[in-house]
């Protein structure tokens, strides 16, 4: 792909747009605020998107991506832009490691799965085309397959029930038990196909029988819970004062997490008939105008997967940042990935 770092767009190389469109670009670039001088880190580079709309505005950029493929796609970018985009193989957990020695200036977050992904079957992160049951962002380490084949069934109750909230995570675990005995899951539409045949569409759903499961292995297989709480304490870290945390999620559970965070960071006192003697704190993170802001329905008819964006956003302030404590995030309390082995 090849950016034109004078218009804001990204294009394929035979001149078609590319099949990302990052969402509530306007709105992230207002509470981001992107200028000359200033670095910004962007931690789900993707297909370029947030990345080429903040070099337009003249600021440089720090991006990172776990996905090899995103990558890959992104050394014309690189090219393209003199120098200032750094595009690192990273997990963004990790993003106070690659911020430079006097902080960064902002951090934007676009949590979740990418169009590009969704559309290559080989990565398995759809049930509607058929390929191996992956789901792998980083292209290593435990698969969706390896869950499914090797997890016990109460560990798929409760990854399917929390992570992918679905009423019938026992009747979908026990009936992969019983499968996987006799033949192991391969593919998606091995797993799909399964899940309908368990718990059939019925006239008035709204969403394929198999979208909530495959969402709590996609979120499982990639910590994204943990990734994303790791990533707001790093950017506390790495934020210079006046620095802006910019985060767009796509799911309930990804947005709780923020929420909390920038709740937690706000230094109002919290409390209850319980525990009377809560002290207030300095506040880390100032609000950046709305609380909460949603795609326009002019964007969400444009673009689908901007329906259920939530942006939140927060300015850092001079104060301290706090100790690192992930008991904060009330995050569900799963098997380790490592216990089950790939």
């Amino acid at each position: 792909m090849v950016a034109n770092l004078g218009g804001g767009s990204v294009s394929e190389a035979d001149g078609g747009p590319v099949r990302h469109i990052p969402v509530l670009l306007n709105e992230v670039l207002a509470a981001l605020e992107p200028a000359p001088g200033k670095v910004i880190l962007d931690g789900t580079f993707g297909a370029g998107g947030y990345t080429s709309a903040i070099l337009n505005a003249g600021a440089d950029v720090i991006a990172l991506d776990r996905d090899p493929t995103a990558i890959a796609g992104g050394q014309a970018l690189v090219a393209a832009s003199n120098g200032r985009l750094s595009l690192i193989h990273s997990e963004f957990s990790r993003l106070a490691n690659h911020a430079p020695a006097g902080g960064l200036d902002g951090v934007v977050l676009d949590i979740g799965v990418s169009s590009m992904q969704i559309d290559e079957a080989e990565r398995g992160f759809s049930f509607q085309k058929n390929g191996p049951l992956d789901m792998r962002m980083s292209a290593s380490g435990v698969s969706a397959a390896d869950v499914v084949n090797r997890a016990k069934v109460s560990d798929l109750i409760r990854i399917f029930g929390f992570l992918g909230e679905e009423k019938q995570a026992g009747r979908i675990a026990r009936a992969i038990e019983k499968k996987r005995a006799s033949e192991p899951f391969q593919t998606t539409r091995d797993l799909a196909g399964l899940i309908e045949i368990v718990t059939p569409r019925k006239a008035k759903d709204k969403i394929h029988p198999a979208t909530r499961v495959f969402q709590a292995l996609r979120v499982y297989v990639n910590d994204e819970l943990g990734e994303l709480a790791q990533a707001l304490l790093a950017a506390e870290r790495a934020l210079k004062p006046g620095g802006r945390l910019v985060v767009v999620t796509f799911h309930s559970l990804e947005d709780r997490i923020v929420k909390k965070f920038f709740s937690d960071r706000s230094g109002k006192a919290s409390g209850s008939r319980h525990m009377p003697m809560v002290h207030e704190r300095a506040a880390t993170f100032d609000p950046v105008g709305k609380s909460m802001v949603a795609a326009s329905d002019e964007e969400a008819d444009l673009n689908p997967r901007a329906r259920s964006a939530k942006l939140r956003a927060g300015s850092r302030t001079l104060a301290p940042a706090e100790t690192e404590d992930l008991s904060i995030f009330d995050l569900p309390n799963l098997t380790s990935l490592g216990k089950i082995g790939g």
